[in-house]
């Protein structure tokens, strides 16, 4: 009998998503274009107006008229931002991402309430700060009330740095935001390349070398074009469909973190009690579908999310969690595959709950 493999069913778009096919085709156009965009020739300047050219689409992409500093990611983007602003203190919230754990150290940590928002209320005493929000948590999907943040930032004359790393482009951020992190593998994009959309390099110590002197290396041409490219492709609105993944967990019997918060559409954070989350992988994984617990970058350690524990959960509930998120492959049948996966390791660790 012949064995027909089925390809998995792939829910971790969070972590990263495909690249999109116009995003592949201008990889594969940078790789041909191989002069160096720093070169004075005729070559290096064709690869410089292809770069520059990049560079606009990105910022039209967010309706940013400021300065945009081609990176390696979101995670060196924020390390830039939080390792060389001119402000003297830095604050970041408790369910940061863990880039900004590492790049901010011996930051104010601000607290948040149980769905995970800071309440822009406790913003009073920031100046001369630079305070960095993820617009949308990585882990839970939960969204930043972040015009009102910024508000309160700046009449405190404070700085305000947002992780947009998880969210789609748009011009949201364009008059609110000092810095902003961007990736382009989270949207369909190839990895390794990103952006800092910067309001006032003055804000910022200079380093040398290229991207105004503010980021040494050759520029990443392949990446920053597939990068401008995978921006220009709109992305689903998944909100029925994580609304339909909301109702049959907790049909279930799982737990919706911060279901009543409002939340990126296409990511949602479940709790299967008494089930590790390590443990869910695993069946999952046999099953055929790809999720993980976390964020990526976290996902392998053995510590409980300190996310959820910022938001009041308890080591053991927090241990319990996995997050599933959508892309631009995911279809209605994807979720309806999903519940099915998720009732059948329930069932099998005897905690289904019809």
């Amino acid at each position: 009998m012949e064995c027909v493999l089925t390809e998995p069913l792939y829910l971790d778009h969070a972590a990263t998503t495909p690249m999109t096919s116009a995003a592949i085709a201008a990889v594969a156009e940078g790789m041909a274009m191989w002069a160096n965009p720093s070169s004075p020739h005729a070559a290096g300047r064709r690869a410089r107006a292809a770069l520059e050219a990049a560079r606009e689409w990105i910022a039209t992409a967010y309706g940013w008229k400021h300065e945009v500093l081609l990176t390696g990611g979101a995670s060196e983007s924020l390390a830039i931002a939080l390792g060389r602003c001119t402000a003297t203190k830095r604050a970041i919230s408790a369910v940061e991402h863990d880039a900004v754990l590492r790049a901010a150290g011996q930051a104010r940590v601000l607290a948040v309430d149980a769905s995970g928002r800071i309440d822009p209320g406790t913003l009073c005493d920031v100046r001369d700060t630079l305070v960095a929000v993820q617009w949308c948590n990585s882990e839970t999907g939960v969204k930043q009330p972040i015009a009102a943040i910024a508000a309160a930032v700046h009449d405190a004359g404070g700085w305000l740095l947002v992780d947009a790393a998880q969210m789609p482009a748009g011009d949201e951020l364009a008059e609110v935001a000092d810095f902003v992190a961007l990736s382009a593998h989270k949207r369909g994009g190839p990895p390794g390349t990103g952006a800092l959309l910067v309001r006032d390099v003055a804000l910022l110590h200079p380093s040398g070398g290229q991207e105004r002197g503010y980021r040494p290396g050759t520029e990443n041409l392949p990446g920053v074009l597939g990068h401008a490219a995978a921006l220009a492709e709109p992305e689903p609105d998944h909100h029925e469909r994580r609304a339909q993944l909301d109702d049959a967990i907790r049909r279930s019997g799982g737990e919706v973190v911060a279901g009543e918060a409002e939340r990126h559409p296409a990511i949602g954070a479940y709790r299967m009690p008494g089930v590790g989350s390590a443990a869910q992988l695993i069946r999952f994984d046999m099953e055929g579908v790809a999720v993980s617990a976390g964020s990526a970058c976290a996902s392998g350690s053995l510590k409980p999310s300190h996310v959820l524990r910022a938001m009041g959960w308890t080591e053991e509930a927090s241990r319990e969690v996995v997050r599933v998120s959508f892309g631009r492959t995911t279809i209605d049948e994807d979720v309806a595959q999903f519940v099915a996966a998720w009732r059948a390791v329930a069932r099998a660790t005897a905690r289904f709950v019809a």
